[in-house]
């Protein structure tokens, strides 16, 4: 059956510096991606994205900005659309989560971006171009 995704992912940034995580035992391992991960069914996608954090990152969120729509991968199958956020402040701090899944987080400045995982490169470009919709 085909069908359609939705990605919530967020930009989070420390004296100017993007977190990136390093993936593991998943699609894109050893590329980097931003926190973020799937709508589930009848949730909001502000608090999708919450919900992200807290299960990624363990941090607790004030207030998110929405900054862009990007058209993602498309297949036979699957046909991706990324909701992407601004994290304008959290409490707490960035932790390791789910281990099986991320390597380490790390912050990395925009001249020494690490390989990007595929459907997050097209959310970094509309960051920079500062454009709210990509396809």
């Amino acid at each position: 059956m085909k069908k359609i995704n939705i990605g919530c992912n967020t930009l989070i940034f420390k004296s100017g510096k993007l977190l990136l995580g390093k993936r593991k035992n998943c699609f894109g391992e050893e590329t980097w991606g931003l926190p973020g991960g799937h709508l589930e069914y009848g949730e909001d996608l502000i608090e999708a994205a919450k919900r992200e954090l807290r299960e990624e990152l363990g941090i607790e969120v004030d207030d998110l900005k929405l900054i862009s729509v990007v058209e993602g991968t498309k297949t036979e199958w699957d046909h991706y659309i990324q909701i992407n956020f601004l994290l304008a402040g959290f409490k707490g701090e960035v932790k390791l989560m789910e281990p099986e899944f991320c390597e380490v987080w790390e912050y990395f400045n925009f001249s020494e971006l690490p390989e990007i995982f595929p459907p997050h490169q097209k959310i970094i470009e509309a960051y920079l171009q500062d454009v709210v919709y990509l396809h």
